[in-house]
């Protein structure tokens, strides 16, 4: 069994879905689909799930939301009419879509993660209907039928350890291809609550180690996963195949294949993933296997870079010999709700990195007052243009001097390096820069390792 999950603009109009279906029925181990809902047809165009938002809001401020549900419902009836569906087929469509504001959500967080899930529930019921259609006899399976269950807030939930007892026990047709939507699954108490970015990623990833699949392809508009990212450096490398650990440090600094955590369930049910090219399905893509028995072919597998960062820099005599002091640093961070990405230190001086992304203007101003106060460091200073890129590869493992190489086309191009650090899983090295020269740390380490 495979399980094949398609990105939005695989599933985008009736055209694409062409493309997705030919896909399945070329190969008959492709047995579970896990769909996301439609997105961009073209430039300017709008995501079904931003309209199920403008749809959530116009209810919620009690607006006429008539010609947006005509809206939603007519990028399905596309879709439907691409493969000759009678326009019978889509009244359930049409009934869910208009029954969201009549249901009994507890607050607008439940609601509003309930209608984003419609984009991903209402695709499946219609690739269920297109497949059966073609001659595929196909189900869908709704993440209630399965026992997928979350736990966490609405929009942002987490997988409850009981699915994968509930998938093994799930009972189907092994002659009906199963269709599920991506994105979300059902609280304890009945609720829909939507994965993160990345929802459909974590769907098919959860699916495909719970009904142990032998293999997860995903299905994107990429032909593989580069070497570098193709808007830094020119025609990079794609890469042939990966090791999970791998893909997740890249995935940290600024792949954007994948949201890291998207992984994970596929990692702990140790299922190759296979990412693929929906236009080109015949190449053979990036596979990003278990570490088991892998042999590197390169010793750098793949540079990633970003620069939303920031750090906080400390400098105080004799900090190696105060006891707590990184304690109550923390715990100043940790009253705030801000997390620390990296904290590099010496033995007088102690580097905080942080996502930019998560720290307002008025935090950094209140955090920077406290740790003056309560830790009184001789030096503070706050640093709101740095870049994190990370450098990794299982290669680095058994391969001597490989800092070195990483370095020396640095200094040639003549970008600081105030922080570099070997992880400690031994497969990657990070590097940090200013911002302003993240794309040229990149694009120097490139050509070190990968122009010959």
């Amino acid at each position: 069994m495979k399980v094949v999950k398609f990105g939005g603009t695989s599933l985008a109009d009736g055209a694409a879905y062409e493309k997705v279906v030919k896909i399945i029925q070329d190969d008959p181990e492709r047995t579970v689909i896990v769909t996301s809902a439609p997105g961009k047809r073209f430039q300017g165009d709008i995501k079904v799930t931003d309209l199920l938002i403008r749809y959530a809001n116009q209810v919620c401020q009690g607006e006429d939301a008539t010609a947006t549900v005509k809206e939603i419902l007519g990028r399905y009836s596309e879709i439907a009419t691409h493969f000759g569906l009678p326009a019978v087929a889509l009244t359930p469509l049409q009934a869910a879509l208009e029954d969201l504001p009549k249901q009994d959500y507890p607050n607008q967080d439940y609601l509003m993660a309930a209608f984003k899930a419609h984009g991903e529930r209402l695709n499946a019921r219609l690739m269920a209907l297109v497949l059966t259609h073609v001659g595929m006899p196909a189900r869908f399976v709704d993440p209630s039928e399965c026992g997928l269950e979350v736990t966490g807030t609405p929009n942002d939930a987490t997988i409850s350890p009981h699915t994968y007892g509930n998938l093994h026990a799930f009972k189907y047709d092994p002659n009906q291809r199963l269709v599920f939507p991506g994105f979300f699954g059902f609280t304890p108490a009945g609720r829909i609550a939507t994965f993160a970015r990345g929802g459909s990623d974590t769907t098919g990833a959860i699916l495909a180690c719970g009904l142990r699949a032998r293999l997860y392809e995903n299905f994107t508009d990429v032909d593989a996963i580069y070497t570098a990212n193709p808007n830094i450096v020119d025609n990079p490398q794609p890469i042939r195949q990966m090791t999970y650990r791998e893909m997740r440090e890249l995935s940290y600094a600024g792949f954007s294949v994948f949201q890291d955590e998207a992984l994970i369930p596929a990692i702990q049910g140790q299922v190759p993933i296979n990412v693929k090219n929906t236009n080109a399905p015949q190449k053979p893509g990036t596979m990003i296997v278990p570490e088991k028995g892998f042999k590197p072919e390169d010793i750098i597998t793949g540079i990633a870079g970003g620069a939303h960062f920031a750090a906080l820099y400390l400098h105080k005599y004799l900090i190696n010999k105060e006891n707590g002091f990184t304690l109550r640093l923390l715990s100043i961070l940790q009253r705030h709700g801000i997390s620390y990405e990296h904290m590099p230190s010496g033995i007088d001086d102690v580097t905080v990195i942080i996502n930019r992304n998560q720290i307002s203007d008025e935090q950094i101003d209140l955090v920077c007052n406290e740790i003056q106060c309560e830790i009184n460091p001789d030096q503070l200073k706050w640093i709101p243009d740095y870049a994190i890129t990370m450098i990794v590869g299982e290669g680095m493992r058994t391969s001597l001097g490989v800092i070195e190489d990483v370095l020396a086309p640095l200094a040639e191009a003549h970008v600081e390096v105030p922080m570099i650090n070997q992880g400690a899983s031994q497969i990657s090295i990070m590097i940090g820069t200013r911002a302003k020269d993240a794309d040229k740390t990149v694009k120097a380490i490139y050509d070190r390792f990968f122009i010959h």
